[in-house]
């Protein structure tokens, strides 16, 4: 018997992941800490931008790798890169950026919702700094990406998903909370488990009520990092986030860094290792890449422990290069 045996899910979907995120495209650049110094970033910090703040940044870079992003939609990538079945709802406008976000997600097998079409807001992008000891500075401009609502959901595939999964950073305008609540319901009824996201520091602090009351009324899946766990619950430790968490939440998937990642049910404290690499390039996408792993193991049925396991491969993978996504199949470094 497996000593932490994972919750069962309903059997019969079509797809394991469903993830419901801000579609963006990526522009992701090296630059020393003086240009952020320069241009005012706040270094490890994710700041939204208006569309003359993305132009000048954009401008000032210089060369650039641009790749479609998103949170979730990283995700989703990692969960087909396993050789899982995922889907993506997130809202792009019939534009250039939009119409190559789409091609990228198909072209590794993951199903894309559109969302209605957005003509007069341009699709939304990310500029990542990424300096010298791989952290990561976000400048974002959301543009159509912020804008999805319940009309934008696709609630036939949501239904015929294993896992809902929801990414915090578009949790913003209260058309996007609609959503995630509509989301929510439609897989519940469908007897599907949500999980949700906390993204980043700054969206705990933004919606952190919100967050709460989501977390408690429809969340049986909760990932986040350490920091973004202590701040959704404003204790002063760890252990007492921990013991918030467990009066509201089912389970959750808390990285620690390069210590790994803790898994929280109502009766254990997992810890999961990280897996070692030679050189940390760039720590964007970790996270995302990690929940990939995790929900892959998840979804085909894995105890909780081998499902942390995956994600630390998933992770490491995404810290050794530029860029988001996994850049070999996830599926071969599975043992």
């Amino acid at each position: 018997m497996d000593a932490y045996p994972a919750p069962t899910l309903s059997d019969g979907a079509r797809f394991d992941v469903t993830g419901i995120g801000n579609a963006l495209v990526d522009v992701i650049a090296h630059a020393s800490d003086e240009f952020l110094d320069e241009h005012g970033l706040t270094k490890g910090w994710m700041d939204l931008i208006d569309t003359e703040r993305a132009v000048s940044l954009y401008k000032a870079l210089g060369s650039a790798v641009e790749m479609s992003g998103g949170s979730a939609a990283n995700t989703m990538c990692g969960v087909a890169s396993f050789g899982g079945s995922a889907a993506y709802v997130g809202k792009v406008t019939d534009d250039e950026l939009g119409a190559a976000f789409g091609h990228d997600l198909l072209a590794v097998g993951v199903q894309f919702r559109p969302g209605d079409d957005q003509n007069d807001v341009p699709t939304g992008r990310s500029i990542i700094v990424v300096t010298p000891d791989a952290e990561r500075t976000m400048n974002t401009f959301l543009g159509a990406s912020s804008l999805l609502g319940i009309s934008d959901c696709d609630d036939e595939t949501i239904a015929d998903s294993k896992v809902l999964y929801m990414e915090g950073y578009l949790y913003d305008r209260d058309e996007a909370k609609a959503a995630f609540r509509h989301a929510s319901k439609v897989a519940h009824e469908a007897g599907r488990m949500v999980s949700l996201t906390l993204s980043d520091s700054f969206c705990v602090d933004r919606h952190r009520d919100d967050f709460r009351s989501l977390v408690t009324d429809e969340v049986d899946l909760l990932f986040g990092n350490d920091a973004e766990l202590i701040a959704l619950y404003e204790t002063e430790t760890f252990d007492d986030a921990v013991a918030e968490l467990r009066q509201h939440c089912e389970f959750a998937a808390i990285t620690v860094g390069a210590n790994g990642s803790i898994i929280i049910t109502d009766h254990d404290l997992i810890e999961i290792p990280a897996v070692p690499v030679r050189r940390v390039i760039d720590t964007t996408g970790a996270g995302d890449l990690y929940a990939a792993g995790f929900l892959h193991g998840l979804t085909t049925g894995r105890p909780l422990d081998e499902c942390g396991r995956l994600g630390s491969i998933a992770a490491a993978e995404v810290i050794s290069h530029v860029g988001p996504r996994p850049l070999v199949e996830l599926r071969t470094l599975v043992g």
